[in-house]
């Protein structure tokens, strides 16, 4: 018996040493990733954050260029972080108080993200570390990650380290990052991201989102992109056969977007522009316990209230503010509200204050029965994979889109700013929890949106290892991009038709007209012999 419990113990101690071998072994097969993701945004981190850090826990070795360095060390996983305040560098385009950004137009808007763009690439590119990692010459990596968020100078390091690229747009994506992997999107049913739209556009909506989606992609062209070049040459001029930024957009290998089909429209899709709308979402974890105690007790149930983290209920107008407390102070429900100082003047009872709050675990307590958010994207996905119904107050970009169509979907109402009143919330309040049709459409979309193979941080793994795998995936590259323009609308084709079909349609008139002309010239030679012999 003893022998044999000896025995056990050594190929019990075997198999442990040959598993650990095995990991050691998988994990010296991991790819070295470089993640550039220095917009200051938590809203934006959190999307990014989780792909990284998975890849992390994988084997492969990450390095990331980020505002937000993780507090403790993590394995795999390395920060190189950045100072990118964005309202000091950018001057005040981007100002403290978001909610000043509420009546900007569309074009305005989207000047001011290309002025941010420039700012940041050029603030960020000339750090000390920043520095470092550019004029290096032994490191090497096999992938280069960017966001997609108007800094495109950033795919220099791509170049630098002859490394295919992934770009992860923080939102559903512009028009014009289709074009880099050579998916279409046809205006005549894809709004632009800045427009309220639907994909079921009259024809006064198609004209107006053509003009739009045609002005911006103009512009773009003309001057962000060129401005941005202007930064990556400047600080990349030491590297190799350096392309310009719009040619390095076009080797981009694959495009991430943060949405999903049924929160949006159907619209093509090449195999390289993924949707991974909420890939930030995992599994609810258990709330704190006083939060847990609170949400438990609530017999009527709960509104949870929160502008995101870019935006902040503190700095709402003071009538907004005193809308919101006198809507509050007439329900029977408990209120949890993010609220980022230390008092709310007249606070009613009903109501519970957090500088934090862990939303997406909250809105899969049971007992919360409307969300009331500023449309969001990241907010709108946790909303849609919980199935709670929102009120959406839209302040600037994307919101306003993700707010029609929560609204056009059924499980939503809008309030824009200037009609925010204690009347206003008071009756969408009692319309959403009266009524349970917004809660039946969020629910089965929720059932739609989580009816998927993969979750959506698995399905951005498999792709982000698959473009390592296969070396940049040049098999997913759509034959569009080597077409010219002309090409690419068939232009070419048109003009050689419409030249053949053309040319058969004058053959056959000619043809017609000389018949024509000789059939009736031979009766008027025929009408005239008679008219001869009766005369004479």
């Amino acid at each position: 018996m003893c022998g044999r419990s000896i025995r056990q113990r050594l190929v019990l101690a075997s198999l442990q040493w040959l598993l650990l071998l095995l990991l050691v072994v998988a994990r010296s097969h991991g790819a070295r990733i470089l993640g550039v993701l220095p917009f200051a945004a938590p809203s934006h981190m959190i999307i990014h954050r989780g792909l990284m850090l998975e890849l992390a826990n994988r084997g492969h070795e990450v390095t990331e260029v980020t505002p937000f360095p993780e507090s403790k060390p993590v394995p795999n996983y390395t920060n190189i972080a950045v100072n990118a305040d964005l309202a000091r560098i950018t001057g005040g385009h981007v100002p403290e108080n978001l909610f000043n950004l509420k009546s900007l137009g569309i074009f305005e808007l989207a000047h001011r993200m290309w002025h941010m763009g420039e700012a940041l690439c050029d603030h960020v590119l000339q750090e000390e570390d920043i520095q470092k990692l550019i004029h290096s010459k032994d490191l090497h990596f096999d992938l280069v990650i960017v966001e997609a968020f108007a800094n495109e100078c950033f795919l220099g390091f791509a170049q630098k380290f002859n490394a295919p690229i992934i770009q992860i747009c923080p939102y559903a994506g512009g028009n014009f990052m289709g074009d880099w992997v050579g998916s279409p999107n046809p205006y005549s049913y894809v709004p632009d991201e800045f427009l309220e739209y639907k994909d079921k556009m009259n024809f006064w909506e198609r004209v107006y989102n053509t003009v739009v989606s045609t002005l911006k992609h103009v512009g773009r062209q003309l001057i962000h992109v060129p401005k941005q070049n202007a930064v990556m040459q400047r600080y990349f001029n030491y590297t190799d056969n350096l392309p310009p930024v719009w040619e390095l957009e076009y080797k981009t290998s694959l495009v991430f977007l943060n949405t999903h089909y049924s929160l949006s429209y159907p619209k093509p899709l090449t195999p390289n522009y993924v949707q991974v709308g909420g890939m930030h979402v995992k599994p609810p974890k258990k709330l704190p316990q006083e939060l847990q105690k609170y949400l438990d007790e609530a017999s009527d149930g709960v509104i949870y209230f929160s502008m995101g983290s870019n935006l902040k209920s503190s700095q709402m107008p003071d009538s907004m503010i005193n809308a919101f407390v006198e809507a509050f102070s007439k329900l029977k429900q408990r209120i949890l509200w993010k609220w980022e100082t230390d008092t709310l003047p007249g606070q009613p009872k009903n109501v519970k204050l957090g500088k934090w709050l862990p939303q997406s675990d909250i809105l899969a307590h049971p007992n919360v029965r409307l969300f009331i958010t500023h449309g969001g994207l990241l907010s709108t996905l946790e909303t849609i994979s919980r199935g709670v119904p929102l009120i959406g107050i839209p302040v600037f970009a994307d919101q306003f889109l993700n707010t029609r169509r929560a609204v056009s979907s059924g499980y939503g109402i809008q309030i824009n700013l200037n009609n925010i009143t204690s009347e206003s919330l008071t009756w969408a309040i009692q319309e959403i929890i009266e009524s349970p049709k917004y809660r039946e459409n969020v629910q089965r979309l929720s059932r739609i949106y989580r009816d998927q193979p993969l979750t959506p941080l698995e399905q951005a793994v498999f792709w982000t290892e698959h473009v390592i795998r296969h070396k940049g995936a040049p098999h997913m590259r759509s034959a569009a991009l080597d077409l010219t323009w002309y090409q690419y609308f068939l232009l070419d084709v048109i003009a050689v038709l419409t030249l053949a079909v053309g040319s058969v349609l004058l053959i056959v008139f000619l043809l017609l007209r000389a018949l024509l002309t000789r059939i009736c010239g031979g009766k008027h030679k025929e009408i005239d012999s008679t008219i001869k012999k009766k005369r004479s």
